[in-house]
């Protein structure tokens, strides 16, 4: 499934309190989506990573109680304690969680209750793991527990990712460049290196490019996010960004001059998209669009699509009836 259809299930089986097991390669966003979830609901989120709890973590601990000379069981401060009245426990990593701290989560996860804790009745119970193929340290779920949630699998998906991407504010360079190799989103199982893409390490590549680094920097510390031959790649292909028109110029329709390399037509369309706003008034809409008329098809449609999934009307703008003219061919959907 992809990241949106995961993110739409998610919301449905959370609301009727299913239990739900999120499986996906490392650096997918699958504890995004569920902290995405929350925020959306305006419910609390606590994230417990499994893989580093004890079996007595999670159970509580064992104390007298004098008064009833009884053994009561004290549960742990980090569960939901009532205060909050709906939320999601995400328990993040449950397959790489050792095998009793497993067999602790049986009876919250079916009965919604541990030792003396009982789970609040407006928190859903959401976990997630890697897959045994994904080269990390898991253990074989017991038929049993696996048996108490409903499972979904979560794969990258480059449009997905390009919208988030859009919306967080992600450098027009990298947009464009997994625009331009769709493939270069996620690398994960095509080598040994301990450096691969995911769109978390391309959110770490965002987090470089902005730390302005010097040069002499740029190449190791990207290599550190995505591999070195993808990092090559990549800082060659935004290389071409100082050959674009000025941006200001094509929104003023002072400029017509349109770059004939590949990489540079990618990086200016992603750009252009990237610089409509809300506060874009039509002449300057109507500047761009004229302007795409000097572009190649695929990236004069490129354009147009980014803005039509960001709801920007162009049927008002006076040229938009000739690029219809011109590209409606082009157009998928």
């Amino acid at each position: 499934m992809n990241p949106s259809s995961v993110k739409r299930s998610l919301a449905h089986l959370t609301e009727r309190q299913v239990p739900v097991f999120l499986w996906g390669p490392p650096g997918i966003g699958k504890s995004s989506i569920v902290a995405q979830i929350a925020k959306e609901k305006g419910i609390a989120c606590i994230d417990l990573r499994l893989s580093l709890l004890d079996p007595t973590d999670l159970r509580g601990i064992p104390f007298f109680d004098t008064k009833n000379d009884t053994a009561v069981w004290a549960p742990p401060s980090f569960l939901p304690d009532g205060r909050e009245p709906n939320g999601i426990l995400f328990l993040d990593e449950l397959n790489t969680a050792a095998p009793m701290v497993q067999a602790s989560a049986y009876q919250l996860i079916l009965d919604r209750r541990i030792g003396e804790y009982q789970l609040p009745e407006g928190w859903a119970i959401v976990a997630a793991g890697n897959r045994e193929s994904d080269r990390g340290v898991v253990f074989r779920m017991a038929a049993p527990l696996a048996n108490r949630f409903v499972h979904l699998e979560m794969e990258a998906s480059v449009e997905d990712w390009r919208a988030w991407a859009v919306g967080a504010g992600i450098d027009p360079s990298i947009i464009a460049y997994i625009g331009h190799r769709p493939d270069a989103l996620f690398t994960f199982g095509d080598g040994d290196s301990r450096s691969f893409a995911t769109p978390r390490t391309w959110e770490y590549v965002n987090d470089i490019l902005a730390s302005a680094p010097e040069a002499d920097l740029v190449l190791a510390m990207v290599s550190g996010a995505i591999g070195e031959e993808l990092a090559a790649s990549f800082l060659g292909f935004r290389a071409v960004a100082g050959e674009l028109p000025d941006l200001e110029a094509v929104m003023a329709g002072a400029c017509d001059d349109v770059p004939t390399d590949p990489a540079a037509l990618h990086i200016l369309s992603t750009a252009l998209a990237l610089r409509v706003d809300a506060y874009t008034s039509g002449k300057e809409l109507n500047n761009l669009v004229k302007y795409t008329l000097n572009l190649p098809g695929e990236f004069a449609v490129m354009v147009v699509q980014d803005l039509r999934s960001r709801d920007i009307e162009l049927s008002h703008v006076e040229s938009w009836p000739l690029w219809m003219k011109k590209f409606n061919t082009l157009m998928r959907g």
